[in-house]
């Protein structure tokens, strides 16, 4: 048993060495352990905080959804640009498959740090379901919602500790895109229920992270199979790993559809209501749904 648990910890302190030396000293960076018991933390929070406000009252939390979703379509924004300039917009940079460039050259360095952002924006973002538990929004944690919360910040860990920059440009760029107009969408259905006439396009939105999905799994089915040549050296084995993660979100996202806007539709309201339909991290504005003709 002691020699197991030896090769185990010479095993560990191999793959350590082998990361980026660049990103090592950065904030959360140095191991992977702090992220793991943030993970951990939030995982708790969710079976926990539920309980402990089911005899409160929930909490408003107008003016913090406000900020929270101002700052996130900031954020986000910001990570967009700068995935832009050091990739898309880059001369030169390979968008088919872009081989990893651990050098101090500036642009590689920027790339590495803006993946570092994404990485610490998905800690932020943990956010989104502690303001769900505190306005006893329960029913809006779903396994999809969780799932896609606790996994991310410990993926892109490792992606940042290995390849921060590269072929990881594009599932990073697309979904910063489509967080910047999901986060503007919370902003405005924060705001109240007098914003609820610019909301109308909610239903694209989930729309838009399933086309996310299919770019990322055809883009990168694409570059696995010529990682390895000469022009494209990036590590196969992240391709292989990204495409499994994006098929998993594939399906629980077009189950969501399904259930949401297919399925549901379907159903004729027998009563008027007030509906509020909530994802992936703030209020949305009520939608008065009337009864059919």
């Amino acid at each position: 048993m002691m020699q197991v648990m030896q090769s185990v910890f010479e095993y560990y302190d191999w793959i350590m060495s082998e990361r980026d030396p660049r990103s090592t000293s950065w904030f959360l960076m140095d191991s992977p352990w702090t992220t793991v018991a943030i993970v951990a933390l939030y995982l708790a929070f969710v079976v926990a905080g539920p309980r402990y406000m089911a005899d409160k009252k929930p909490f408003a939390l107008k003016e913090v959804l406000v900020v929270y979703n101002f700052a996130l379509v900031c954020l986000s924004a910001y990570m967009f640009y700068e995935f832009l300039v050091t990739s898309w917009l880059k001369p030169g940079f390979n968008l088919v498959c872009s081989s990893m460039d651990y050098s101090n050259d500036r642009d590689a360095v920027r790339l590495a740090k803006v993946c570092w952002w994404f990485y610490f924006s998905k800690i932020i973002e943990l956010l989104d379901t502690v303001f769900f538990v505190l306005r006893k929004k329960n029913n809006q944690i779903s396994f999809l919602h969780v799932y896609h919360h606790s996994t991310m910040p410990l993926l892109w860990w490792v992606g940042v500790s290995f390849v921060p920059g590269g072929e990881a440009y594009l599932s990073a760029s697309i979904n910063c895109f489509i967080h910047t107009v999901m986060y503007l969408y919370y902003l405005l259905a924060a705001m109240g229920p007098h914003m609820q006439k610019y909301l109308w396009w909610k239903r694209y939105m989930t729309t838009l992270q399933l086309l996310q999905f299919w770019a990322i799994l055809l883009h990168t089915g694409y570059a696995v199979t010529v990682t390895g040549s000469d022009w494209c050296t990036f590590p196969v084995g992240y391709g292989y790993a990204l495409i499994l993660y994006d098929l998993s979100h594939l399906a629980l996202f077009s189950n969501f559809y399904y259930q949401t806007y297919v399925k549901k539709g379907r159903r004729q309201p027998s009563a008027e209501t007030n509906h509020v339909t909530e994802v992936d991290g703030s209020v949305r504005a009520p939608r008065k749904v009337q009864k059919a003709d």
